[in-house]
């Protein structure tokens, strides 16, 4: 039995750690942080956001311009957050417990676990619904081989984050190069078919977007899931592991999937990526994308969800969390969540990145990066400054103009720094 297993509460390895520390013994390699991240970030409905903003602007120099600083704010964000949870070897819930307190935090506990979910949901039924739809089935008029398929598709999702870390990675390390071969296929038919490079600057936008808005697209799509990220960076074996390994996964992997979906779009002003691959002849190719992207995603989010389900039920048994994570977002997807509750999760991703501004304010600015062992951790039941930060932030994104999610994160962090000054220190 190793120390971190003697740990009460603790868990082991086969578990991920959910209520603990990961141990040094546990860290993994620069590349197999990058290959889990990017299948995290290799998601299908970045590609449908970058399809907006395709049909929205010219290729140069405004999309470009605009995909390259929307992916490089949001590398930065995550890359940040990855720095902390390398540093602590905690993943996000248990990071809250510092931030927002032992019951402050079960605020974006709830907040975290239910966009995961959803999302999980949306994922669970789309893949049904798509996969039909490129097989020239109709879905709603095949309720049984739909449903089946979502309750299939729910269950094998899961599998991989059932396993931990581990699963994920070996999915990861088939899935990405696959998904990389494909993501170039696509962009070289999309080239030739506008008339090389010179073709695609002379194709004028069928419709219009603010800069502010198209932004906070490429910033906000993620920006909940990056938030999360320290539930892998946790396992980074040093610091720059991961804050490069961040930054490739949400600067540039993120980014092709922008810059796919957005040319896809602008050349042949179909803002649907499916669509796009079915124009291009790439169904069958588009079906094998279309599985490994959204099992990538689909495992790293019902694992997010285990890590905040293990923290707010204060239980080591993560492999059951992730079992009933998943038939709760397969029942989402049964009641059809695709088609009324994005809208909700994409608001919900104004109000997640403060929590990021919260964690960040709490470990540079009041802990100076050091946090006492989580086990036995000497923790209040309300971080005054947290809330007060997180509900100020939630505001400002909400109410203010230009990039909702970081105007929400630099006013999470200035009010909780104002905030933990003002009040009175114990003794």
């Amino acid at each position: 039995m190793t120390q971190q297993d003697a740990i009460p509460g603790g868990a082991g390895e086969a578990q991920d750690y959910p209520l603990s520390e990961v141990p040094p013994g546990a860290r993994k390699s620069f590349g197999s942080l990058v290959v889990v991240l990017l299948g995290f970030t290799f998601f299908t409905a970045t590609m449908f956001a970058g399809g907006q903003l395709g049909v929205a602007f010219p290729f140069w120099p405004d999309l470009a311009a605009i995909i390259v600083a929307g992916n490089l704010l949001l590398g930065l964000y995550v890359a940040v957050l990855g720095l902390i949870g390398q540093r602590t070897g905690l993943n996000t819930a248990l990071l809250s417990r510092f931030s927002f307190g032992r019951i402050g935090a079960r605020l974006p506990d709830a907040l975290l676990g239910f966009t995961q979910i959803g999302w999980y949901g949306w994922g669970t039924a789309t893949m049904a619904v798509v996969l039909l739809r490129l097989l020239g089935v109709d879905a709603d008029a095949n309720p049984t081989l739909t449903y089946g398929l979502m309750i299939a598709f729910g269950m094998a999702f899961c599998w991989t984050a059932y396993i931990g870390y581990r699963g994920l990675e070996l999915l990861s390390l088939i899935s990405v190069p696959l998904m990389v071969l494909l993501l170039a296929v696509s962009l070289w038919i999309a080239l030739g078919d506008a008339g090389g490079l010179q073709g695609l600057a002379a194709i004028q936008p069928t419709s219009s977007l603010g800069i502010g808005a198209a932004i906070t697209i490429v910033f906000g799509t993620f920006v909940s899931g990056g938030t999360q990220a320290t539930n892998w960076t946790r396992f980074a074996a040093t610091p720059g592991h991961a804050v490069w390994g961040a930054l490739v996964a949400f600067f540039i992997g993120n980014g092709l999937m922008i810059t796919t979906g957005a040319i896809g779009a602008l050349v042949y002003q179909q803002p649907d990526v499916v669509e796009v691959l079915v124009i291009q002849g790439l169904t069958m190719l588009g079906i094998v994308m279309l599985v490994l992207n959204l099992w990538t995603t689909q495992d790293n989010t019902i694992y997010n969800f285990s890590a905040v389900g293990c923290t707010a039920l204060a239980t080591d048994r993560r492999r059951m969390v992730t079992i009933v994570g998943a038939v709760i977002g397969t029942v989402l997807a049964l009641l059809r969540i695709d088609l009324h509750l994005v809208p909700f999760l994409l608001l919900l991703g104004t109000f997640i990145p403060p929590i990021g501004g919260v964690i960040m304010a709490d470990y540079f600015f009041k802990r100076r990066g050091k946090y006492p062992a989580i086990q036995g951790a000497d923790l209040p039941a309300f971080n005054v400054a947290g809330l007060a930060g997180y509900g100020g932030g939630c505001l400002v994104a909400y109410l203010t103009p230009g990039i909702p999610p970081l105007n929400g994160i630099f006013a999470a962090m200035v009010i909780y720094v104002l905030v933990d000054r003002a009040l009175p220190k114990p003794g």
